[in-house]
């Protein structure tokens, strides 16, 4: 795991994971893993806003309370905290998720329904006979 906080490819801790910013590499440069199985979608963000933003309203709340400074005071001090603060984590935060897809070998989900199970759907979808 600690492959994907550094952005190292996470089987061989070698070649890099992210090609920009937050773009995926197609494959690591060092042992050929093929990147495409990663879909780590939205989470890193909603983790990211999740963990940040807690504490930076709570130090706005606090600031409000304690000073009651004027607006742009609010915007001169929080909003670089959650910039900072956001762009920061983002990227380790990705690479950590893309490395738990890696080591789990998380795929996308499919539905398998016991015979049993299907047996029963399809009696019930099935039309009533009338009863006389």
């Amino acid at each position: 795991m600690n492959c994907g906080l550094r952005g190292l490819c996470p089987r061989c801790g070698q070649g890099r994971l992210f090609d920009g910013y937050l773009t995926l590499a197609p494959r690591c440069a060092a042992c050929g893993l093929d990147f495409s199985f990663a879909d780590p979608a939205d989470g890193p963000a909603f983790f990211v806003m999740s963990i940040v933003s807690f504490p930076v309203v709570g130090f706005a709340g606090w600031l409000e309370v304690a000073m009651e400074p004027p607006l742009w005071v609010h915007l001169l001090t929080s909003l670089p905290l959650l910039l900072i603060g956001c762009l920061g984590l983002l990227r380790p935060l990705k690479g950590w998720i893309v490395c738990a897809q890696y080591i789990h070998k998380a795929a996308e989900a499919e539905l398998i329904v016991p015979p049993t199970v299907a047996i029963a759907v399809e009696a019930c979808a099935a039309p009533a006979a009338s009863v006389k």
